[in-house]
């Protein structure tokens, strides 16, 4: 039976570690706020006290956390409790410069490293159907199936080099469609409000249409109804906007609407909404409530 660490029991990576349980996969967690991975003792979990306690024994290590730091610092402190050929399946969102230094700390412990940030979000995560953006070597794989087969719906492999950072550069490309498609459905409903309308009269313009999506549908919902129970929340999305606008910028692509869409997701935490889904970027739009 495979054995999984999971590093980061937050949003995302607390119903990944549920999905693990629910395959039969031995699991134990840790984060850094202990009572957000407790819940997961009644799924079967065992909670850790420290990263190093968390992948002894472990045969894969999944981190899930916040930002390239944050997953540096959780791999270092677990440092006693690694050894030589674990596999290192880093699925956090942590921009191209940072996957680099990731897998140079792989190499420097002896862990196979794959660089396999997610595509999705919370809804996707509980129900095990994200898309994995994987890269590393072959010998990884067998090791992986059980636990990317558990978290979800489809793995794009993208070669052998995880040090290349492949998975993390297409994380970074299909995330800036979806942050974008968040900041462009708010400003039309918000437009629609202050030109004295009902913004839903844009939802029923657009729906069945050609500019219609599932997508659409969903954040409009949630602005519509009130309803920012967060998927992705509007800190994270600001985070990931730094991210895109490096990796273009060190690509020479300029990336005009990802880095309006920041603006737009600075405005909104300044208004307080950091812990609200990425839709309460519709706030941005008003200078009052």
């Amino acid at each position: 039976m495979t054995s999984v660490a999971v590093l980061g029991t937050g949003l995302m990576g607390a119903p990944m570690a549920r999905n693990l349980l629910t395959a039969g996969l031995r699991v134990r967690v840790w984060n850094r706020t202990r009572d957000k991975a407790l819940p997961l003792e009644a799924d079967g979990a065992v909670v850790a006290s420290s990263p190093a306690e968390a992948v002894e024994g472990a045969d894969v290590i999944v981190t899930m956390l916040s930002d390239g730091d944050a997953v540096h610092d959780a791999v270092s402190a677990a440092a006693p409790g690694l050894r030589a050929g674990q596999v290192w399946a880093q699925m956090s969102t942590v921009g191209v410069e940072a996957a680099g230094r990731l897998a140079a700390l792989a190499g420097a412990h002896g862990l196979t490293f794959v660089d396999a940030p997610v595509q999705g979000t919370r809804q996707p995560a509980e129900q095990g159907k994200l898309v994995i953006l994987a890269a590393g070597p072959q010998a990884a794989r067998q090791a992986l199936e059980p636990v990317f087969g558990a978290l979800g719906q489809r793995t794009l492999w993208l070669g052998e080099d995880g040090a290349d950072g492949a998975g993390t550069k297409l994380k970074m490309a299909t995330v800036s469609l979806g942050i974008s498609m968040t900041a462009v459905v708010a400003e039309a409903l918000a437009l629609a409000r202050g030109l004295g309308l009902d913004p839903d009269l844009v939802r029923q313009v657009v729906s069945g249409g050609p500019m219609d999506s599932a997508y659409f549908q969903l954040k409009s919902k949630a602005v519509l109804e009130g309803d920012f129970t967060p998927s992705f929340t509007v800190r994270n999305a600001e985070k990931d906007t730094r991210l895109i606008t490096q990796a273009g910028e060190s690509a020479g692509v300029r990336l005009d609407l990802v880095a309006a869409a920041g603006e737009r997701f600075r405005r909104a935490e300044a208004q307080g909404h950091g812990d609200e889904d990425m839709a309460a970027t519709y706030f941005a739009s008003f200078d009052k409530p």
